[in-house]
């Protein structure tokens, strides 16, 4: 495999005529914010736009965007924005692309288009859409596009296939290989085959579950499961997932008439999606059996089926709050908790926190690690080993998904006949040109991480996180000390406060003396010209020895000269 080393690589020479370049944004390396720039004789075409929800290394940040910085200048040349699927880690960027040239033109499914639609209106940004069907086929620029039907764990997915002069891709978006889908709509091999025998140059798989032997289950299975541990449950029902899980939340449904529950919808974002998937028919729901969450109240505790977001251990979702004991709904002992997710790389320590939180008031909780209430919507090892050999593409760039199963998915293409060095594993920002069918690794553009915070888009540095970091786990100590730069001497102070270091503010009474003689021995004949700043890291450094010698932490220490 052409494995990547960025350390390596440079910036790109200018792209040769007739010559399509892949740059990935986002997705590779991590598993969400999705998007993939396609350049050919001067345009751009998008492959999705999403975001990634943050770790716990990433306190106060509410999303993750891409990075568009290489395209910064370049946003009139992007002919559309093609949606694979409507997903928050392929749609959840476009809005705050948008917001820097309103009218590229989104192409996508009917539901992928009315989510991000829906979306877009809270932005108050009104899109220039196109629904497109499995079949279809469009120019768009230098690019034709065909889509292709692939089934995922929401309804109207689809792959895409590109045609340009320089070769033919096929990103596969995310996919599996359900036989038995809820809404009866497979994945399309029989039209994968067509266009291997067209010839695929390059094929962009999603290698989340490329680890994962064999093959995925059918959603099929889900719906049993579900209905009897509804039916089983002395108490009311919690079941959480993803807001956009149309399949999952209709399996609810079914599971709650079953056993003559009504079900109540909890989260601004799964009342919105519920609401389109029903509107366009991908939502069937029975008559009588939705209620507003304000008559909760009305019913008997086992009358009722609570679907709500946070399966992902959210601070702010549902879920989370109820675990914590600051939502309107309280969870009681006896009641069953279902965790109808995957665990998302990252979130593990979240999910298990509200798992944990749950248990403690007397909940049961059901999650997919004791009982099968939930199966992937990526395809398994034995699924793409079957792509492979159906498409026999030239070459492959595994795309979404961990290092960890980049490779797995790079390793799983070599063993169906694709050559070692025609599988480019590459990260965020690596440079793939490709000219007369043939692919390569030509350089890698800077690419980090945009923090949403708040209303601000940018503004917040990895540097600020890791000073959210030290705050949050070795606490603050502020100095605040008057001088008098003519005479040399201390006025008032030091003054020391701390927060978070455990410790009484007597333990700094050892080193007040040290930050005087410091400092006054700063202001001396010889250190007149000392500037301000120069006098606060001559306390810091006195203090943060001290510190971490004396108490063996590291907190964030603010020194304040102040001359009189």
């Amino acid at each position: 495999m052409t494995h990547w080393n960025t350390t390596d690589l440079s910036e790109p020479s200018a792209l040769a005529k007739d010559t399509l370049r892949v740059i990935p944004l986002g997705g590779l390396g991590e598993v969400g914010r999705n998007m993939t720039v396609f350049e050919i004789n001067g345009q751009l075409l998008v492959v999705d736009c999403g975001v990634l929800f943050p770790e716990e290394t990433q306190p106060g940040v509410d999303l993750i965007l891409p990075d568009i910085n290489h395209i910064r200048e370049r946003l009139d040349d992007i002919v559309a924005i093609v949606l694979t699927h409507g997903h928050e880690d392929h749609i959840g960027a476009v809005p705050y692309l948008l917001k820097r040239r309103p009218d590229i033109p989104i192409l996508g499914s009917q539901l992928t288009l009315a989510l991000i639609e829906a979306k877009l209106q809270e932005h108050r940004i009104k899109p220039f859409t196109m629904a497109v069907r499995e079949g279809q086929v469009e120019r768009l620029g230098e690019f034709e596009c065909e889509f292709v039907a692939v089934n995922h764990s929401i309804p109207d997915a689809l792959a895409v296939f590109l045609r340009t002069k320089a070769g033919t891709v096929l990103h596969t978006g995310d996919f599996k290989m359900d036989q038995l889908p809820l809404d009866g709509r497979i994945t399309d091999l029989r039209h994968f085959a067509r266009l291997g025998e067209e010839g695929v140059d390059l094929f962009l798989t999603d290698s989340t579950n490329a680890e994962v032997p064999g093959f995925i289950a059918s959603e099929k299975a889900i719906g049993p499961v579900l209905a009897d541990v509804v039916a089983r449950a002395k108490q009311r029902v919690i079941v959480a997932s993803f807001s956009s899980h149309v399949h999952r939340v209709q399996q609810v449904l079914d599971a709650a008439v079953a056993s003559g529950r009504k079900v109540v919808l909890m989260g601004r974002s799964m009342i919105r999606n519920m609401a389109i998937a029903e509107k366009l028919g991908y939502l069937d729901v029975p008559p009588n059996v939705l209620v507003d969450q304000k008559k909760v109240g009305d019913y008997r505790d086992d009358q009722i089926v609570i679907m709500c977001t946070g399966s992902q251990g959210e601070p702010m979702a549902a879920l989370s709050r109820m675990a914590n004991g600051d939502h309107k709904v309280q969870v009681n002992a006896g009641d069953t908790v279902i965790l109808a997710s995957s665990l998302i790389p990252g979130n593990e320590n979240s999910v298990f926190r509200v798992i944990n939180g749950l248990m403690r008031l007397g909940a049961e909780v059901v999650h997919k690690g004791n009982a099968k209430v939930h199966v992937s919507g990526h395809a398994g090892a034995g699924e793409l080993l079957y792509c492979y050999n159906i498409v026999e593409p030239e070459y492959v760039m595994p795309v979404h998904g961990e290092i960890r199963h980049l490779i797995a998915n790079g390793n799983l293409a070599q063993e169906t006949g694709v050559p070692s060095d025609h599988v480019l594993l590459a990260e965020n920002g690596t440079v793939v040109d490709m000219h007369s069918g043939a692919a390569k690794i030509t350089g890698q553009v800077e690419c980090g991480f945009i923090y949403v915070d708040g209303s601000s888009v940018g503004e917040i540095t990895d540097a600020d996180l890791k000073d959210r970091m030290t705050l949050g786990e070795e606490g603050f100590i502020s100095v605040i000390t008057v001088v008098n730069r003519d005479t040399g001497k201390i006025v008032s102070g030091p003054d020391i406060h701390a927060r978070g270091v455990a410790e009484e503010d007597t333990v700094f009474n050892e080193i007040r003396p040290r930050i005087s003689a410091a400092l006054e021995d700063a202001l001396g004949e010889s250190g007149k010209n000392h500037t301000t700043h120069q006098l606060q890291q001559i306390v810091r450094r006195t203090v943060g020895s001290w510190v971490s010698r004396k108490l063996r932490r590291k907190p964030m220490i603010v020194p304040v000269v102040v001359e009189a």
